[in-house]
């Protein structure tokens, strides 16, 4: 599953410089958009999907990917790293912070955290749009697990936190944007 969804979501750095060479140039909406991400590696799924189906991208684009540690806490000074991307002028930047397993991963608090550290875009945290990207199994005719521990695969891959309020996004500007992947 996870060879399945790097392969969709592609290379961040790829999709980035993809965007900076596109003709005409995507049109870019105004506020801030926040994508969740596992790293900083691939691009997340909402981010493609919106460039793909809606042909926009925000102004300022932070690609925010939360780590957890092995430790109880993670000092402040210790929690953010923040990458450009290669580009310090096109107003998309990742972030990531880390955080140990006794820490509250609470992103709007990170994301005021980062706008202190230098973005180089302005973070408007209280309009921020979220996008949290999810993926739906579904079964499928697919060789390499036997019929009944699809089913539990499916079945146990649902059990799973809410990422919206375990992250303390705000449910009025949290976008959840999914796709399919068989088993």
């Amino acid at each position: 599953m996870t060879k399945r969804r790097e392969h969709d979501e592609g290379s961040l750095r790829t999709f980035v410089n993809e965007l900076h060479a596109r003709r005409p140039p995507l049109q870019r909406v105004p506020g801030t958009a926040v994508f969740l991400n596992r790293g900083k590696t691939t691009t997340p799924l909402a981010m493609r999907a919106n460039v793909e189906h809606n042909h926009i991208l925000h102004e300022h684009v932070v690609i925010l990917t939360i780590e957890t540690l092995p430790v109880p806490h993670v000092p402040a000074a210790e929690r953010l790293a923040i990458d450009d991307l290669g580009y310090a002028d096109d107003g998309i930047t990742h972030v990531e912070a880390r955080f140990g397993y006794m820490d509250d991963p609470n992103v709007p608090g990170v994301l005021r955290m980062a706008a202190g550290a230098g973005l180089e875009c302005p973070l408007e945290v209280d309009e921020a749009s979220y996008f949290l990207s999810t993926i739906e199994l579904t079964m499928g005719a697919a060789p390499g697990m036997s019929r009944w521990r699809k089913h539990l695969f499916i079945a146990t891959s649902s059990i799973t936190a809410d990422a919206a309020e375990y992250f303390g996004l705000p449910r009025g500007r949290t976008v959840i944007m999914g796709s399919r992947v068989e088993v």
